[in-house]
């Protein structure tokens, strides 16, 4: 069996495990909503309706409502929060449907039935794809044929770009098998780009396509690849099996702000500006602020215990206040609990030669000024837990770019200037993507990029991803 082959049957045993899942989720959530509400009464009075029709229905109309609204589209599963909103919007629109549906034809069927079981059927869908997206990442990610096999046609400097974006997200399943150039240079030794085989030039696509097993075509930029070269490439690809996807000159711009509009002929990509304020904007501060205030209230016995440990650990306040430089470039000063001991300034002259960092902040692992007790905190993030302080006083917010020092902000250029139009955040994008383990590109890239494309869905992705990177500690020094 050709690899080809072998990915799409894994492709498609996914598919049908995802599909299996929700059906035995869907079914659960039924039974629960139903001896919820008809436990104590053994059963609905008169059965009207009848709820052995109306269970087995309302579970077949959630699998049609899922299957109609791409949740078990290839090209959906494991990528992005697409996936989690098409289910919520799939399960709502039901929701929706049958609340009218039973209003019109005057059908009784239990509210508490059907808020109890749509309830359900939403959190475990939603915990249940959670699931079964880290087993298809961790898979990707060990390449035992469950990736597509790509083929990046451009420009040497885009197709290098193209290559580290793919291999740094190995999780989205696409993994470069060789590179097809302007002008591929006969050679005695074959031509690499890097550690990427070059299997061939612009004439000579489908044929590369073929010899490397690529299921995939990915074009990137190309002064050489016009629109009527990449039409025949699609064209010379029809039933071939080989999908074709471009990427466009375009980076860190994330699918809600891109709109395809046919113009004259050409497909035109207008790209939305970023959303920087309105509702959502005001949604999400009001969010910051009740999240905060209950937040505070639920740990504040776990905040005493670590006042009390850091208090008996070392000499020195409970608490560290540094001046950090928020939204707009206003500087505020940013509440933690005190990891290191006081004199950690004043030594830090000393420990500059052996700075582990690559970028503009000073990173070492076993760095001689954290406390005993500051190491643990640091490896859960709990030093951070006073932070919500600052949210609740607006000067910060639960999810945003990492709020950089002073001196870092002396030294940016107008790109990196730009993650100071939001808030800063107590977690983000850097946090759940290796913390200290990234070098200070990619933070700078990953702050930019939540800058450009947030969203309130996005938001309550990344604090549910900040529990895991949390609890494996990982990137924590």
């Amino acid at each position: 069996m050709s690899v080809t082959a072998l990915y799409r049957l894994r492709l498609r045993s996914y598919v049908r495990t995802v599909a299996v899942v929700d059906t035995l989720v869907i079914t659960i959530a039924t039974t629960v909503g139903y001896f919820s509400r008809f436990a104590e009464t053994h059963g609905p009075v008169g059965q009207t309706p009848p709820y052995g029709v109306v269970g087995p229905l309302l579970v077949v109309g959630w699998l049609l409502s899922l299957r109609f609204l791409r949740c078990y589209d290839p090209r959906v599963l494991g990528y992005g929060a697409e996936e989690y909103r098409f289910v919520l919007q799939a399960s709502l629109r039901l929701a929706g449907f049958v609340a009218i549906s039973g209003y019109v034809l005057d059908h009784d069927v239990s509210r508490a039935f059907l808020g109890i079981t749509f309830a359900c059927g939403m959190v475990g869908l939603l915990c249940a794809r959670w699931i079964g997206r880290q087993a298809l990442h961790r898979a990707r990610a060990q390449g035992h044929g469950w990736s597509h096999r790509v083929l990046v046609v451009g420009d040497v400097p885009h197709v290098m770009e193209l290559v580290g974006q793919l291999r740094r997200e190995s999780w989205t399943g696409y993994r470069v098998v060789g590179a097809c150039i302007p002008h591929a240079l006969a050679a005695p030794q074959p031509q690499r780009l890097s550690d990427v085989p070059v299997v061939g030039s612009f004439r000579t696509i489908v044929e590369a396509a073929t010899a490397a097993e690529a299921d995939t075509i990915a074009v990137t930029a190309s002064a050489e690849l016009t629109a009527s070269r990449l039409r025949r490439l699609g064209w010379q690809l029809e039933g071939s099996g080989i999908d074709l996807v471009v990427a466009p000159a375009l980076t860190d711009v994330a699918g809600p702000r891109i709109r395809t509009r046919p113009v004259a002929g050409l497909p035109l990509i207008h790209v939305e500006p970023p959303d920087l304020n309105g509702r959502a904007k005001i949604v999400k501060g009001f969010a910051d602020w009740v999240i905060s205030v209950f937040g505070l209230l639920l740990i504040s016995p776990l905040l005493l215990f670590i006042a009390a440990a850091i208090k008996l650990d070392s000499r020195g306040p409970v608490f560290f206040r540094q001046r950090r430089v928020g939204q707009d470039g206003e500087e505020f000063r940013v509440f933690k609990f005190r990891t290191m001991f006081i004199d950690a300034e004043e030594r830090l002259a000393d420990l500059r030669h052996l700075n582990e960092g690559d970028g503009l902040l000073f990173k070492m692992r076993n760095d001689p000024r954290v406390t005993s007790v500051g190491r643990l905190l640091r490896r859960y993030s709990l030093d951070e837990l006073p932070q919500l302080l600052n949210v609740l006083t607006g000067e910060m917010s639960l999810v945003g770019p990492r709020p950089p020092l002073p001196s870092e902000v002396a030294l940016y250029d107008g790109d990196v200037a730009r993650r100071l139009l939001v808030k800063p955040g107590i977690t983000g994008l850097w946090q759940v993507s290796g913390r200290s383990d990234l070098s200070w590109e990619d933070g700078i890239r990953l702050d930019l990029y939540y800058v450009e494309n947030w969203s309130l869905t996005t938001d309550l992705l990344i604090m549910w991803k900040t529990l895991g990177a949390v609890t494996r500690a990982r990137g924590a020094y």
